[in-house]
Order: C-alpha cells, then structure tokens, then sequence
C-alpha cells in the first residue's frame, strides 16, 4: 500500500485550511485517510506559531515505515526540522521550445543576410 504524506483540504470558499495526513495515494485529496498528524493554515502570518503544527514524532515514525511526503509537505516538514528535502532542477525548462526555437533561427539567419548586403 504507497503512502502519502499529503494535505488535506478544509475551510470554506477562498478561506484554506489544511490538515497534514497519512493517507494511501489511490484515495483522493480529501477522502479516507489513516492518521491526521498536524494542521497548516496559510492564511496565518509566516512567523506564527501556529501556523503550522505537526507530531513530529509521528511525522518521523510514518517517514521510517515507507510514507512518502509530498513535495509541499516535504518543505513544511523541512521547516520544522523533520527530513531533508533534496533540491530539484529542471535546466530543460528553460530552455526555448521549438516553435521560439525556429524564430530565433530565422531572425539569425535575417540579420546574416542583412549584414552580408551591408558589407557588399
């Protein structure tokens, strides 16, 4: 059974609450889940203390038994220092797609002929 470390949404329309749970990834954001081991409410100043909570032990002991976090709850639980979330990075996102690719083709082959006519 692959668990998840996830968040759960409550609170009303535009007004989020979120509880941290133990749930299996096949269920959905909000259905069944196994164990609820803290609240995140990002609406709350980012130095209150009670922004975030979480049984940290808890947290620890699901880590160990397999549950993967989430990559937001792998930041949060990084912030109260439970795991070390790993860096990521995509240089291949950056990089133009093909459309812009053959734009920047077509200028540069332009701006040859341009300055091969100017120099003749």
């Amino acid at each position: 059974m692959p668990l998840k470390i996830r968040l759960s949404r409550g609170g009303a329309k535009k007004r989020p609450f979120y509880r941290l749970v133990i749930a299996d990834s096949r269920m959905p954001r909000d259905g069944r889940f196994i164990e609820r081991i803290g609240t995140f409410d990002p609406l709350k100043s980012k130095d209150d203390a009670t922004r975030l909570t979480v049984e940290i032990e808890k947290a620890q002991a699901w880590i160990a038994k397999g549950a993967q976090p989430t990559d937001r709850v792998a930041r949060l639980l990084e912030s109260v220092g439970v795991g070390k979330r790993e860096a990521r990075n995509n240089p291949e996102k950056a990089k133009p797609k093909k459309k812009a690719q053959e734009r920047a083709a077509a200028a540069a082959a332009a701006a040859a002929s341009a300055a091969e006519t100017a120099s003749e």
